[in-house]
């Protein structure tokens, strides 16, 4: 991991805290490393996870309970499937059609 910024690290590693069933915002990251205002780039940062789904991205979602993207192989569709498998409680499922 050494090779990436170390933002995207720290972004990383707090997703990786995150126990399976259980979600966090984006925001929620970003305050936890200590950027609260960072929302935005920890998105960006999560987009560009090349560890997924070891490093689980996934758990991360929207503050309006929506599930947000995801940009590993299977898109939101696959984001959605696994946290159905892990049991997490979804408050809203969101899936864009393309060209939306």
């Amino acid at each position: 991991m050494k090779n990436y910024s170390e933002f995207r690290q720290k972004v990383w590693l707090a997703c990786a805290k995150i126990p399976a069933g259980k979600t966090a915002t984006y925001s929620q990251i970003a305050a936890a490393i200590g950027n609260p205002r960072a929302a935005r780039a920890v998105g960006q940062a999560l987009a560009a996870n090349p560890f997924a789904p070891a490093i689980p991205c996934h758990r991360v979602v929207r503050a309006d309970g929506k599930t947000g993207g995801y940009s590993a192989l299977g898109g939101p569709r696959k984001k959605i499937s696994l946290l159905k498998k892990e049991g997490a409680h979804l408050k809203s499922i969101e899936i864009k059609k393309s060209g939306d």
